[in-house]
């Protein structure tokens, strides 16, 4: 594959997180590398400016022509199959990839062990499903890491001096759909619902590219008894001879799937005489938190490792050991009797609807950019646990009208502004209409960028808001 590339005119697509990186691999093996992107800011001149000091050419503003002479595109994940620069590519017979497909062609470079890839997507619950598995497979004293959507270059992974015995890798559903060559030893497809459509067409075409994942897998794939769209996915593959289909539930495991009994998280997949017999892999207290939906990520973490052959106390060390990150359903505070959690990373109402499922009683936090979701399913399901709403941001309307729909007894506060104090307001109308033993929950089930930067600013003014009152 690197003797391939020597010499090749190759077009990277988009600097960024995966376009400067793909474009240094690929100089480096030879390859003579012209980088097309879109933007002309600060950043992107910065970045050409490094690129352009290896010998690298690169052309600002302009991402939509297919520069002459190229004999293949390595894509940013992002850009859409639609743009202009693809259609030109398939009029020419050039070929596109994605950064994870280069990866994946070049593992095992200069003769150096290529690492298994251990492989998860799905609508919400990645990167922490992909931390945890990373965390179970380092107690087994592997050398790991988590990579890929996560934020952490999967080709930086496969070409820099570690030598892995397995990776984590987190990809999405962009991702998977400029990688035709991956085949996983092993992964799962945590769950599914509506999500960039835009970019994908149709929930049709967004499910075909999750699916991707299974294509060629080697022992296990894995899956969620509760989506039968997952399982779909799984019946649908084309994988190898013996690979086997393993589910995940909540409930009682059945032969062939993980699941929880009593307290326990327990294996019924990787165990002699899996009709008879279950293995205890850890107490559901052991996640963290035990949110139901993240302890459905945790059984689908251990599935995976367990595929690898990871034994069941390395499951219980991992997940024990295991920490998430700022703005997943964590816990800011109690204050005169209520908890205050934020789950700004919940900028979905998939994600929402796990979120609201976790607690009893809840004034919940709510709205942002919808992105073009509806609410009536998520407002239905979650009438009866809603002591209170206070709404902000520039689409709050449409929750507003849900709720008037379908759960005109909940008191709503809307929050008539969208700048950043806005959280402090809503904060304290959250306090008014909270009692002892409710949650106040910032879960906004809408994207960010109308009041803020990102979701995590927006789960750090919470959090500030929330310091206040308990000041």
């Amino acid at each position: 594959m690197p003797s391939e590339l020597t010499g090749k005119h190759v077009t990277v697509a988009g600097l960024g997180v995966s376009g400067v990186p793909a474009a240094k691999v690929l100089h480096g093996l030879g390859a003579r590398v012209t980088v097309v992107n879109d933007g002309d800011d600060e950043r992107a001149r910065t970045q050409a400016a490094e690129l352009e000091a290896l010998g690298v050419t690169v052309r600002l503003g302009d991402g939509d022509t297919l520069p002459e002479g190229t004999e293949l595109i390595v894509t940013a994940p992002g850009w859409k199959p639609t743009k202009p620069l693809f259609t030109a590519a398939a009029e020419a017979g050039v070929p596109v990839w994605g950064d994870v497909e280069l990866a994946w062609r070049l593992r095992g470079l200069d003769g150096r062990k290529a690492a298994p890839w251990l492989a998860v997507t799905g609508t919400n619950g990645k990167t922490t499903t992909v931390q945890m598995l990373a965390s179970i497979l380092k107690a087994a004293g592997l050398r790991t890491a988590a990579v890929g959507n996560i934020g952490v270059s999967l080709l930086d992974a496969v070409t820099g001096d570690t030598e892995y015995d397995v990776l984590a890798v987190e990809l999405s559903s962009y991702q998977l759909h400029w990688a035709p060559s991956l085949r996983a030893h092993s992964a799962a497809v945590l769950n599914l619902a509506p999500d960039h459509l835009d970019w994908h067409g149709s929930m049709e075409a967004y499910a075909a590219d999750k699916g991707r994942i299974y294509e060629g897998n080697r022992v296990a794939c894995v899956y969620n008894v509760a989506d039968r769209a997952t399982e779909d996915l799984v019946r649908a593959a084309d994988v190898e001879e013996g690979c086997r289909a393993v589910g995940f539930t909540l409930g009682t495991p059945g032969p062939s799937q993980l699941g929880v009994v009593e307290g326990l998280l327990v294996d019924r997949a990787f165990v002699e005489d899996r009709h008879k017999n279950a293995q205890e892999l850890a107490e559901v207290a052991d996640v963290n938190p035990p949110a139901p939906h993240n302890v459905a990520n945790a059984l689908a973490a251990a599935g995976l490792a367990r595929a690898f052959g990871v034994p069941a106390a390395a499951v219980r060390d991992g997940l024990r050991a295991f920490t998430p990150d700022a703005h997943r359903i964590a816990h800011v505070a109690d204050v005169d009797g209520v908890a205050y959690v934020d789950d700004s990373k919940a900028t979905n109402t998939h994600a929402t609807e796990a979120s609201l499922a976790a607690y009893e009683s809840i004034v919940w936090i709510a709205g942002g950019l919808a992105k073009g979701a509806t609410f009536d399913e998520l407002v239905t399901g979650a009438a009866k646990r809603l002591r209170g709403v206070v709404l902000i941001g520039a689409d709050r309307a449409l929750i507003r009208e849900a709720l008037a729909r379908h759960a005109p007894e909940v008191p709503v506060v809307d929050l008539d502004r969208t700048d950043t104090g806005a959280m402090l307001q809503a904060v304290q109308e959250a306090r008014r209409l909270a009692r002892p033993g409710d949650t106040v929950l910032l879960a906004p089930a809408c994207a960010s960028m109308d009041m803020f930067t990102n979701y995590n600013q927006r789960g750090d003014a919470f959090a500030q808001a929330v310091r206040e009152l308990g000041a």
